[in-house]
């Protein structure tokens, strides 16, 4: 695997993105990393640590995962899927609402469970965990009012001017939530080994991230049918992450997380969300080819 780290650098400059790359073998503890290490801004993939804490509050007796929470539809955080999306008022659990936060990414759902929870108890989560470099810094919704703050009169369009993406603070790891690669498999780790509570509360966890619906990323890497995709997105102006665990069917498991910036402000780059799963399947590979 010592040329793995080569092959990712340029894989990611030849898809125009820098790119930081932790992957790790669940069971072996085997790894691959090209700046694993590096602060990242997380986006909605800090929906995972919300996930955790909310079943570590479910496991403690806090909360129960069946309570009802009701959604007006004014005063929703922004968003193009599900209650963020939504015209009427809507009804539903809190694990319902845990499942439209990581299978369709819905910003109002997360919002919904992080007033539940709360931002403090999120960051003591990720402290017990061990995940040193992670950090929430705010809510989904008052991240995105500091974007529309940052970019000014201009709104949405201003976002393709580089001089406001310079400026935008939910785009600098200091300011906003972050983690790390490394701290991100971790966290995927021991979700996959039953370490951040009772079984079931991480068998439900799995389940909800296997149901994402998004295929450009991650999962474009391993286009087989026995093979298990189970993962996170994450989306800002000029980012693009992901961050899952990849089962094999001969019971091998790999945490991976990728993050990606490229200098291109355009929302459509096929590019860069693709290479996320091609760095993700060169990782594996060199996993399974050490093993």
């Amino acid at each position: 695997m010592t040329d793995t780290p080569g092959r990712l650098r340029a894989v990611f400059a030849d898809a125009g993105v820098t790119g930081w790359l932790h992957a790790v073998d669940i069971d072996t503890g085997a790894q691959v990393e090209a700046g694993a290490d590096q602060p990242v801004c997380t986006a909605s993939v800090h929906k995972l640590c919300l996930l955790v804490a909310l079943h570590q509050e479910a496991a403690a007796g806090r909360l129960d995962l069946t309570e009802q929470v009701e959604c007006p539809p004014g005063g929703r955080t922004p968003g193009p899927t599900g209650l963020a999306a939504m015209l009427d008022t809507a009804r539903l659990s809190l694990r319902d609402a845990a499942y439209l936060m990581m299978a369709v990414s819905d910003n109002t759902a997360a919002d919904l469970l992080l007033a539940r929870v709360g931002l403090g108890t999120v960051n003591r989560c990720t402290a017990r965990l061990g995940l040193t470099r992670t950090h929430a810094a705010h809510g989904f919704g008052e991240m995105l009012a500091l974007m529309r703050e940052d970019a000014g009169p201009g709104g949405a369009q201003a976002l393709t001017d580089p001089h406001v993406i310079a400026r935008l603070r939910a785009l600098d790891p200091a300011r906003t939530n972050r983690s790390t690669p490394r701290d991100m498999t971790r966290l995927l780790g021991a979700v996959w080994r039953d370490e951040t509570g009772p079984p079931e509360h991480g068998a439900a966890m799995r389940r909800v991230m296997g149901l994402q619906v998004w295929p450009h990323r991650l999962a474009a890497g391993f286009p087989f049918d026995d093979v298990h995709v189970a993962g996170k997105t994450g989306t800002l102006p000029t980012l693009r992450n992901e961050v899952g665990v990849v089962e094999y069917p001969d019971g091998g498991r790999y945490a991976v997380a990728v993050f990606t910036r490229t200098d291109r402000t355009a929302a459509v780059l096929p590019a860069a969300d693709a290479v996320i799963g091609t760095a993700a399947r060169v990782a594996v590979d060199a996993l399974r080819a050490a093993a």
